[in-house]
C-alpha cells in the first residue's frame, strides 16, 4: 500500500468518526403505529425511567418583573440550559448553567437542596403542596406529565415521528377541550423505546409559534451514578434551612381562607397525597390551570405596585390585569380588610374575570387551622 493510499484511508476514517453523530441524528425516524391513547399510556408509564442528559427549555411569556415572581419570569421568558441526572421522581439533580456559574437543585426523599454557585448559598427546603414552578418542572418528562394529566381520548391525536436527541420519538398532540383554556395545543414527543418524553411544545390559542418549549439535546437512558446525584457544600458555603418555599407556599399554609370548590367553571384539584388542602385554590386539569392565591394586604400592595409599572398592565374594576398570553394574572381589588386575591393561570381573559367576579360576590370563608 502506498503512503498516499494509507493517508487517504486515515482521512476517510477521521471523516467517518467526526460525522457519525450527525449521521445518526439525521436518520429517518421510525414510527410503530401506536394509537394516541396507547402512546399516552406509555408516556404515563415512563415516570420511573432513569436518564441523564442536556435540556434546553424556555419561552416567550413576558411576565412583569417582581421579586416574588422573579424565578418564574426567567423560567418562561428566557432560554435555560440544564444538565439533569434523574434516577426516579424522588431522586434527581438539575443544574442550570450560566456564563457566570450555575444553580443546582438536588432532590432526595421529600427535600430539595438549592445551591447557588455565585453567592455560595445552600438552602434546604421541604416538598410542599403548592409552590411556584422551578427548573425541574420544565424538564420534558415533568412538563409532559402535567400537560397530559386528565387528558381525554377525544382531545388526542398522533403526530409523525421525529428524530430528537438522536432517538426515534413518537408524536402526540393534545388539544384541550375546556373553553377556559388559553393553551391551544400541546405537542409531546416521546422516546419510542421507553415512552420517556423528549420534547414538549405548548402553543397559545391561535399561535403559530410555541410559547413554552423544552427538549433534550442529549439523552442517555439508564441510572446515573451516585456521584452525579450527590452534593457536598464547599467549606465557605452559607448553609440554611427554610420551611417556607415561596409566596404561594406561604399563602397556602398560613392564610386563613377556604377557596371555593369550583371557580370559573373549573373544579378544584385535590391536594397531593399526604398534603392537607390549604388556602390556595388550584383549579383545572392538564395545561389549563388557574391559581387563586389569598394575599395579605402588605404582600398585595407590593405586588400591585410592581404590576402597575409593567408595560401592558390594565386597571379594571375587577383589579389589575396583566396579560402575557397564554398566561394571565389579575390582582383583585382590595377586600374590606385590604387583603386581595391573586389569580393567575393559563386561562382566557373571560375565565379570569369570571373568577374574580365570583370571589367578589361570594367571599370565601375563614378557616381555623
Amino acid at each position: 500500500m502506498t503512503a498516499a493510499r494509507r493517508w487517504a484511508l486515515v482521512g476517510v476514517g477521521v471523516l467517518l468518526l467526526v460525522s457519525t453523530p450527525f449521521l445518526v441524528r439525521a436518520l429517518p425516524a421510525h414510527d410503530d403505529g401506536s394509537s394516541a391513547v396507547v402512546l399516552l399510556h406509555r408516556i404515563q408509564g415512563s415516570r420511573d425511567v432513569a436518564f441523564s442528559g442536556y435540556v434546553e427549555s424556555g419561552g416567550t411569556v413576558g411576565l412583569p418583573v417582581n421579586d416574588a415572581l422573579s424565578g418564574l419570569t426567567k423560567l418562561v421568558g428566557d432560554t435555560n440550559k440544564v444538565r439533569v441526572w434523574w434516577r426516579d421522581p424522588s431522586t434527581w439533580r438539575v443544574s442550570t448553567l450560566r456564563t457566570t456559574g450555575e444553580t443546582d437543585l438536588v432532590h432526595a426523599g421529600d427535600r430539595t437542596l438549592r445551591w447557588v454557585y455565585e453567592s455560595k448559598n445552600v438552602t434546604l427546603v421541604p416538598d410542599v403542596a403548592v409552590r411556584l414552578p422551578t427548573t425541574a418542572d420544565l424538564l420534558p418528562n415533568e412538563l409532559a406529565r402535567r400537560a397530559l394529566s386528565g387528558a381525554r381520548p377525544g382531545e388526542l391525536s398522533r403526530l409523525p415521528a421525529r428524530r430528537i436527541a438522536g432517538r426515534d420519538a413518537l408524536g402526540l398532540r393534545l388539544r384541550p377541550a375546556d373553553p377556559q383554556a388559553s393553551i391551544g395545543r400541546v405537542d409531546v414527543y416521546a422516546d419510542r423505546a421507553t415512552g420517556l418524553p423528549v420534547q414538549v411544545r405548548m402553543f397559545g390559542r391561535g399561535a403559530a409559534t410555541p410559547s413554552v418549549t423544552s427538549r433534550f439535546l442529549d439523552l442517555t437512558v439508564g441510572k446515573p451514578s451516585s456521584a452525579a446525584l450527590s452534593f457536598s457544600p464547599p467549606d465557605d458555603a452559607h448553609l440554611r434551612s427554610d420551611d417556607v418555599v415561596d409566596l404561594a407556599d406561604a399563602a397556602n399554609r398560613f392564610a386563613s381562607r377556604v377557596p371555593p370548590r369550583t371557580l370559573a367553571g373549573l373544579p378544584r384539584r385535590t391536594a397531593p397525597v399526604g398534603q392537607a388542602p390549604g388556602a390556595v385554590g388550584v383549579y383545572g386539569r392538564g395545561p389549563t390551570v388557574l391559581l387563586a392565591v389569598p394575599l395579605w394586604h402588605r404582600s398585595a400592595d407590593r405586588v400591585r405596585e410592581d404590576l402597575l409599572k409593567a408595560p401592558g398592565t390594565r386597571e379594571l374594576d375587577a383589579g389589575v390585569l396583566v396579560a402575557a398570553p397564554p398566561l394571565r394574572l389579575l390582582l383583585g381589588s382590595p377586600e374590606p380588610n385590604e387583603s386581595a386575591w391573586l389569580l393567575a393561570g393559563t386561562v382566557t381573559r373571560k375565565a379570569l374575570l369570571a373568577a374574580a367576579a365570583e370571589l367578589a360576590a361570594h367571599r370565601p370563608g375563614l378557616s381555623f387551622r
